[in-house]
């Protein structure tokens, strides 16, 4: 199938990958749009994943106020270079991001970061729960240890599902960011204050 240059016009504007790049995803996938778009994403966040550690000093600071006035969100998100702060839409990552924060009222970024007493605690909990209802030991702890793996969904930002596409965790949601720059993105820091109560560090 002959691969027009309207065709390589129609998966850039998709997907902002380069247009050899695009030409060479429509060649191998005889035209068939879809399959380019997703042969082009999977290169993405393959080269993303490559990404991953690399030096991040540049970034932006934001804040958002949750309608009502009653949270607020201060976010720390960084990249490789000013080029990419100053990016539109790295400030909308980054206003999903506190958006996030302030729904959903994480704990910490991602599952390292949280206290080993709090693990520790959690777990007995878990445990506990199991042993009343009868387990035996063996399946006691698988038990809690499925239970931790769920508690992290609900605590750390980057396990958590993206409020916006529950279908994807906000780690997910990043990595996109990072195949779409080429850059890697990383989450410093957040603070979030709720009316009335001491504010959460993360």
């Amino acid at each position: 199938m002959e691969i027009t240059a309207l065709m390589v016009k129609d998966l850039r504007e998709k997907t902002n990958a380069p247009v050899m790049d695009c030409k060479k995803a429509l060649t191998d996938s005889n035209g068939d749009m879809e399959k380019a778009v997703n042969y082009l994403r999977e290169k993405g966040l393959a080269a993303a994943s490559r990404k991953v550690g690399r030096i991040t000093k540049e970034g932006l600071v934001v804040s958002y106020i949750h309608p009502g006035g009653r949270i607020g969100v201060l976010l720390e998100i960084n990249c490789e270079t000013d080029f990419v702060a100053k990016n539109s839409d790295f400030g909308v990552l980054a206003k999903d991001l506190a958006m996030q924060i302030a729904a959903t009222n994480p704990i910490c970024i991602k599952k390292e970061d949280l206290p080993a007493e709090i693990l520790e605690k959690e777990k007995e909990i878990y445990r506990a729960q199991a042993k009343s209802t009868g387990k035996p030991d063996k399946v006691i702890e698988k038990i809690a240890e499925g239970k931790l793996e769920k508690y992290y969904t609900e605590v750390c930002l980057l396990e958590q599902a993206f409020v916006k596409d529950p279908d994807i965790k906000v780690q997910d949601l990043i990595k996109n960011y990072i195949a779409k720059f080429g850059e890697n993105i990383t989450l410093s820091r957040f603070i979030r204050y709720q009316l009335g109560e001491n504010p959460g560090n993360g």
